[in-house]
């Protein structure tokens, strides 16, 4: 399969940009593997401490160098829907070691915290920086150097971003990582959508807005909107570090613990020790980043991965940028319509063929590369199935001929749209991202006067006391990494909904966040240079003309730029907002914290 010469360029120029920072990278993998893990060397003491809670026949295996050992480093807490599953994961992984004659044992767990809860709360502002915490628990969890290979358990915003920088800072490390589904559907996504804006417009109350998002989040699993969580799910699958067929099955049920069983002899298989050695550094490439980028465009995932994927890529000495990223966008087709780029969820998604069915059509449009290392061995085209139990027993068959469901899922040759989902905006405020695969062509062009406001409630003050009339492009600032931690804005979608559906040209302009479900109104999100650095976007009063043009990949100030750059930035005392809700932890974060460009990484 060849791939096209779009796609080429892109992976070409990312990896001679790399070329330097990859090499040291895998040298310094290789170095780990030809250390190894070799128990036996550690102290009686250390050994003693390592394998004190174990049972007597594990203790005698791991007193030795042969017997493989599986570290499981675990999201699991019991109040997150979608990490509450994994509270019996290990005890499926245990046994499963067992019958390999193997060894598994947790070696740490890692926060997981719900951008769903925390929306418009202080909580909100440790939501981004929650992502290296999570690496560096995992590095903890790794740092005992008694295992062979690990599993990853972990489903949901920044959680699996987090892991996969974990895991590969100990990339001579095979991982696999094994997700836990998406709840069963609940009322359709536009049906919440609807309530959520009634509310914002006074029209019912918050015992009715209260039983519909109930009713939509409603059992284990993952909300089933495509947003961070699931477009996590998709990057794990198409990069190769899940089973095929793995990301979308639904929590307790049969075909979901065959997969993690075979996830976990997956995992083991691969280890040094094994004639397939396959690590992690060595399958998150260049060409695996492409090919996550280009699914992530396919479907109109989240936003939020503009700067995760950066950040991923770093951890294994790739370069990536947002012109890569917007380069690609314009490359790929986009095939999937899951909410809020559509009315289906996540299960119609499945449903409809999934993910083999569209890892299969962007392979043969010659979208991706072919010619990569995954978890279930060379050559992306493994994954062009779809998992099932026959009497059983996991098996894994082709992906259907054609989507069950068309309007949905769809073929390369009748794309819902030429281009991705996502795109790069540049100009005089400087550079930021928005979600085009959900916002109608005629909402694509926004000229207005700006509505500057410098928190998201400041906002929402605005809107329910009448004030925003007309056409106009609101204006979020001091919201960004170094600000505040760059909360998501999400609860500015209803009312800027409404506005839009009450005929106003609407949009809006923030360096903060505005979250994988990012819906209707077109949104510049991600603003850097942010307005704390005196980024231009400090610089925008009320009433400047600015251009919006999401055809074009333009953000413009309208006017005169001699006198706009004269201007002194506007300043805000942020200090109230850096206390309370453990707030005050993060200072160091909050001065260490790079741009979103670059991946909003405390890593450098």
């Amino acid at each position: 399969m060849t791939v096209r010469q779009a796609i080429k360029d892109v992976t070409d120029r990312i990896a001679a940009r790399s070329q330097d920072t990859r090499r040291d990278y895998l040298a310094r993998i290789d170095a780990a593997k030809e250390a190894g893990v070799y128990r036996s060397s550690l102290s009686c003491g250390n050994l003693a401490h390592a394998f004190a809670a174990c049972a007597p026949s594990e203790k005698a295996a791991l007193a030795g160098n042969k017997t493989l050992n599986l570290g499981i480093v675990t999201s699991y807490n019991d109040m997150l829907s979608a990490h509450q599953p994994y509270q019996f994961y290990p005890d499926i992984i245990k046994e499963a070691a067992r019958e390999m004659g193997a060894t598994a044992q947790v070696a740490g767990g890692v926060p997981a915290m719900c951008d769903g809860v925390t929306q418009g709360q202080p909580g909100m502002d440790l939501s981004l920086f929650s992502r290296d915490v999570i690496a560096m628990a995992t590095a903890i969890a790794l740092s005992h150097n008694m295992f062979d290979a690990g599993v990853y358990l972990g489903i949901c915003d920044k959680i699996v971003p987090g892991l996969v920088i974990g895991a590969l800072t100990f990339g001579h490390l095979p991982a696999v990582f094994v997700p836990a589904g998406p709840m069963p559907s609940g009322i359709p996504n536009d049906e919440k959508a609807k309530v959520r804006q009634l509310y914002a417009e006074g029209k019912v109350g918050r015992a009715e807005l209260l039983e519909a998002e109930s009713k939509s989040y409603h059992s284990a699993g993952t909300c089933t909107f495509y947003g961070t969580a699931n477009s996590n799910q998709m990057l794990m699958e198409i990069m190769g570090l899940h089973l095929p067929g793995a990301s979308f099955v639904n929590p307790g049920t049969p075909l979901r613990d065959a997969l993690t069983r075979e996830a976990t002899k997956r995992a083991l298989s691969l280890t040094a020790q094994g004639n397939e050695y396959t690590p992690i550094g060595h399958i998150v490439d260049e060409k695996a980043i492409v090919n996550g980028l280009v699914g992530l465009h396919a479907t109109g995932g989240s936003t939020n991965h503009t700067m995760h994927l950066i950040a991923m890529a770093a951890a294994a000495g790739l370069q990536v940028t947002w012109d890569d990223m917007s380069d690609l966008s314009d490359a790929t087709p986009l095939l999937a319509r899951v909410y809020p780029n559509g009315v289906a969820d996540v299960n119609h998604f499945h449903a409809a063929g999934g993910m083999g069915f569209m890892i299969r059509e962007l392979l043969e449009g010659g979208y991706l590369h072919e010619d990569v290392k995954t978890v279930w061995g060379a050559g992306l085209s493994n994954y062009s199935v779809e998992a099932k139990l026959i009497e059983d027993k996991l098996a894994f068959e082709p992906a259907p001929a054609e989507s069950a469901l068309p309007k949905v899922l769809t073929s390369v040759k009748t794309p819902f749209q030429q281009t991705g989902g996502l795109k790069l905006l540049t100009g005089n405020l400087g550079r930021s991202v928005i979600k085009v695969s959900a916002v109608k062509p005629e909402h694509r062009v926004v000229e207005a006067p700006a509505r500057v406001f410098h928190s998201q409630d400041g906002m929402q003050a605005a809107f329910k006391a009448g004030e925003l009339t007309g056409d106009f492009i609101a204006v979020v600032r001091f919201s960004g990494p170094k600000a505040l931690g760059m909360p998501e804005l999400h609860k500015l979608t209803p009312s800027l909904g409404i506005l839009q559906d009450r005929g106003f040209k609407v949009a809006l302009l923030t360096d903060g966040r505005m979250s994988g479900a990012s819906g209707k109104v077109p949104a510049a999100i991600h603003m850097t240079p942010e307005a704390v650095d005196g980024g231009p976007i400090s610089k925008i009063r009320d009433g400047d003309m600015i251009r919006l043009d999401a055809n074009e990949g333009t953000l413009t100030f309208l006017g005169d730029e001699k006198e706009f750059f004269s201007r002194t930035p506007a300043l805000e005392d942020l200090r109230p907002q850096h206390f309370g809700m453990g707030r005050e932890l993060f200072a160091g974060f909050r001065s260490l914290v790079g741009v979103a460009d670059r991946g909003a990484s405390v890593f450098g």
